[in-house]
Formats: structure tokens, sequence, C-alpha cells
């Protein structure tokens, strides 16, 4: 790694990597029209007739309001994609949520709602007094539910990190908003909720009081009592304070073990008053948001069942995660994998001008990145007054990982890698998916991912624990989404079912990609008559 000064008013910027000649990939992060009426595809090869259902996606799919654009690429007006399957066949539509935000929008012909990274600008109708004063007003939190399609008591919605959720039919793909604050008191919640087998769900959701700030960890009841209902019965498990009151930190997801939820505080921190005093600065959220190296990683255990919170805290170097693969406990351990680096500062790089760079430029954002690779951390559950210092506690056989009771509540861990040297030449993998059903909260042998050797992912990967081998799936100039697992019927191996993604190819045609998930091979694919942006999460909505 290198370190190129650049000039007096730049800070030190980091080069992790030193790749050269990236294709522009701008054209799949431009706007695009909806389909809101179903249109065939093309079948290439076999999609196996068992397959039925709707593989749902969401993300950005337009960047632009009138004569006003969209600074970060979480900005883009949510763009639902339903691809229904069906004997063999294949139908794609999609349609723009009918947000808040993308109505008020339409209607004023300008970004009238502040983003992530774009703030409103005041109304030029306004009179000066008036917009004066609209400088003072609050960041209202946005209703672009974005990032996920994500279940409650068998209901769909799509989600981003505020306080508004979306209600979807996956089948009409209409929508109804619902708002988590009317619910319990919490100011937003992460689009990444862990379902149990019973249909019990837990998330996390920040709450903002004159005390401080708290993360607090939510559940949701499995099942409706009536057929209208949402999120009625929902419960606040436990509240942890943050350790700086006006500094929480950013979290996208967290992981959750068969009896812990698993909350990593990182040093990736949300500058509150920054936050509050944005619009009168014309500053968005996103710059508010700072990478603290100097401070460890935390991780906060909380039972399931109790919310009784750890007193161990179990502590590591800074890094940065966005998302977590799989946890489980195991012989008195409690084992997290996740997608990590060793710095925080992506978030910021990924700007629309960034993206929509080319030549020199485009290598530039891409090599001060720092690559996400597959990491384990192991975690002692029965550290107790007779726990000896300062020696490793982990005893399991062929654990690379450490964990050392450095203070009286106080692990210290480092990681294991999750990979062989081969995943470098990939770019490190993020987008992180197991067979979820059966294997989340267990022992697993097998998960999939993207790699990323540009600014989106551009192979789909299957990782082997066993061996730490790994099968691939690449084809230049194309670019696969987040991979979702579909186990087959009477599945009776952990990797017997098919990987769907939407690949996305700047100058031919999009298509839904069906790959088996045991050996990788392509089975057939489903070719999309018009352009689709490149995209976050989804999920497949199987139907009798």
């Amino acid at each position: 790694m290198i370190s190129l000064k650049k000039s007096k008013s730049v800070k030190n910027i980091n080069h992790y990597t030193n790749v050269r000649g990236l294709p522009s990939i701008e054209k799949i992060v431009s706007s695009v029209e909806d389909t809101p009426r179903p249109i065939s595809t093309q079948i290439v090869g076999t999609i196996p007739e068992w397959i039925k259902g709707n593989f749902l996606r969401n993300g950005p799919g337009k960047f632009e309001i009138g004569n006003h654009k969209f600074n970060h690429w979480f900005d883009g007006m949510a763009l639902m994609h339903q691809f229904k399957i069906s004997n063999g066949q294949v139908t794609y539509k999609s349609r723009f949520l009918s947000s808040d935000s993308y109505q008020t929008n339409k209607e004023h012909n300008r970004i009238a709602i502040s983003e992530f990274g774009t703030v409103t600008m005041p109304d030029p109708c306004k009179n000066v007094f008036q917009r004066f004063l609209s400088r003072f007003e609050s960041h209202k939190p946005t209703d672009n539910a974005n990032v996920s399609f994500v279940t409650y008591k068998g209901d769909y919605y799509v989600s981003t990190e505020t306080n508004i959720m979306h209600k979807v039919d996956p089948d009409t793909l209409e929508t109804e908003k619902v708002d988590w604050s009317k619910f319990i008191a919490v100011n937003g919640a992460t689009a990444h909720p862990h379902t149990e087998p019973d249909g019990m769900t837990y998330n996390m959701g920040n709450s903002y009081t004159s005390k401080g700030s708290y993360y607090n960890i939510i559940q949701v009841p499995p099942t409706k009592k009536t057929e209208d209902e949402t999120l009625e019965g929902a419960t606040v498990l436990c509240s942890i304070p943050s350790v700086d009151k006006t500094k929480p930190s950013y979290y996208h997801s967290f992981a959750m073990s068969e009896n812990y939820v698993v909350f990593i505080e990182q040093p990736i921190k949300l500058d509150l008053l920054k936050i509050v005093t944005g619009k009168l600065r014309g500053k968005s959220i996103s710059d508010s948001i700072f990478w603290d190296p100097k401070l460890n990683t935390i991780f906060h255990l909380i039972h399931k069942h109790s919310g009784k919170v750890s007193s161990i805290k179990y502590l590591a170097k800074p890094l940065s995660t966005f998302h977590q693969i799989n946890a489980f406990e195991e012989d008195g351990f409690l084992i997290i994998d996740l997608c990590a680096s060793d710095d925080g500062q992506a978030i910021t790089n990924y700007n629309i001008q960034n993206m929509r760079k080319s030549g020199e430029a485009l290598d530039e954002v891409y090599n001060t990145l720092s690559r996400a690779f597959p990491r384990r951390f192991v975690l002692p559950l029965n550290v107790d007054r007779d726990t000896p210092y300062n020696q490793n506690l982990i005893t399991r056989p062929n654990s690379i990982a450490t964990s050392v009771r450095i203070a009286k509540n106080k692990v210290f861990c480092t990681h294991e890698d999750l990979h062989g040297e081969d995943l470098h030449e990939y770019g490190g993998l993020e987008f992180p998916q197991i067979n979820y059903h059966k294997f989340n909260t267990h022992p697993y042998r097998y998960f999939y991912g993207c790699g990323f050797r540009h600014l989106v992912g551009d192979t789909l990967i299957k990782m082997d624990l066993h061996g730490k081998r790994m099968k691939v799936w690449e084809h230049p100039g194309q670019y696969p989404s987040e991979p979702v697992f579909v186990p087959s019927p009477n599945a009776t191996e952990e990797d017997d079912g098919v990987i769907m993604s939407v690949v996305i190819t700047p100058d031919e045609s999009t298509f839904l990609l069906v790959l088996d998930a045991k050996t990788f091979e392509e089975l057939g694919r489903a070719v999309v008559p018009v352009n689709i942006p490149y995209g976050f999460h989804g999920t497949f909505n199987a139907t009798a």
C-alpha cells in the first residue's frame, strides 16, 4: 500500500490497488423509465421448471429531477423490479416507488426532498425571507426506500434506513407507506432485518433523545392478528447508549445467532450536530459521516430472549462492515462471519460523479477504495471471574482467530480470513448470501457473493469454507448483482438449488442469470429488452 501526498489541502490518500484501464460504467448508473406492464424475455438455455415465483430487486432508477441532479448513488429514486418466473418462462416489469419524495420531486420538477448525499436548495418560488427561513428547517427523513426487499409477518416491504418503509404487493408492486415511529420510539431501522424460522423478526434502529443517542434492538412478532396489520406488536428489546452521545456509529446491518443479536459498533461515525445544522450549511447527511481509525470496533452481544446486554465487550481493531454472512454458536463460542475492510471511507467514494468517470480518473477512484474481504471472529461466551488474562481463549481446532482477555470486561479479538490468496485477484467479496432459511444461525459450509474488480460487482463467487476454495462465474463487460440462493424442492444438501443474479451490461441487454448452485455452471438466462440500472438487494418470493 502506498501513500501519496497530493497537496497541503488534501490529506494523505491511501492507494490500495494499482489498477489501470477500468471500463466506463456510466450507463449502468443512468436513469431509466419504468416498465409497469409485464414484458416477455428471451430465454437462452433452460430456466428450471420448478422455479415458481417473483424474483424481486430494488435499487436507484432515476438520478435527476428536472435540471437537478442527485449527488450520491444512494440518492436515486427507488425502482422496484419483478421477474415473474413460471414454467421455464420469465416476464419482467418495474415500477418507481410512489414515495412522498418521488411525488414531491415530480410535482416541483426539482429535488424537493433531501437525500443521503443531496441537500435540497430553497424553493425559487418563495420570497427571500421564506427562503432564508427554510434554511433553518432540519432534514426531513426521506421515504425513498431504494435499498432492499424485506419481510415482516409474511408481508413484503421495501426499505431504506429511515423510519418509513413501504409494504409491497409482490404481484402488482403496489405499495402502502408504513412508519416505524408510529409503533416504537425509533428514528429509523436498518434495511437488513433477520428472521427466525417461525417468522419472528429482529432489527436495529437508532433513537435520538435529550440524554443522547441509543442503538435499539427491535423485535417484530411472527404473524398478523388481522389482515391489514403491519408492525403492530413491535417492541424495543433493549437500548444500548452510544459511547459518544452526539456521534453514534453508522451501521448498515447486524448479526444474529441462535440466542444472540450481535451489534457491531464500528468507527464510522455520524456527527448529529452537523446533521441537524446541515440544511443551514447547505450540507447533506453524507457530509456528516466520518471515519475515526483511532477507535476500536466493539461487538455487543444482546441475549434475544431476555434483552440483556452482555457485560463483556469484545474489541477488534478498526474495521468497516456493511454486510454479515452468518453467525452461530458452537462449543461455547459465538462465531461471526462478515465482509469487512480496514478503512471506512468507501461510502463517500460512491457519489454519482465518481461512478460516471472514465479513464485515469475512474481508476483513481477505484484504487483509493479499500476492498472488503470475508473474515471470521470467534467470541468466547463463557468469560467469568476465573477466565485467564493475556492468553488466547480460543480452543477450537484449526482456528487462526484469537480472543484475549485484556481487562475485567474486555476481550480483544483478531480475525481469521475466510478465503485464500486467489480472492485478491477478484477484488475481494461483497453482497454475501447463504442458504438463509436452512442455515442462518447454524454452522454452514457455503456462501455466495460478488467479486469487486470495479466499483460494482463484476463476478459471482461461491466460497466453500472446507478448504476455502472458490468457484467463479465471470464474463468481461458484464456486471452481476447480489446473488440470491433458492433451494430446489426436496433439497438434501446445503447447495442444492440455484443462484439468481441480475446481470447488467452497459452496451447490451440486461438478463436474469440462473446458475446451478452446486456446479456454478449457467443453466439459463432471461434476456430483458430494456435497460436496468445496477441495484442493491433482492429476494425471491416463491408462489405455489
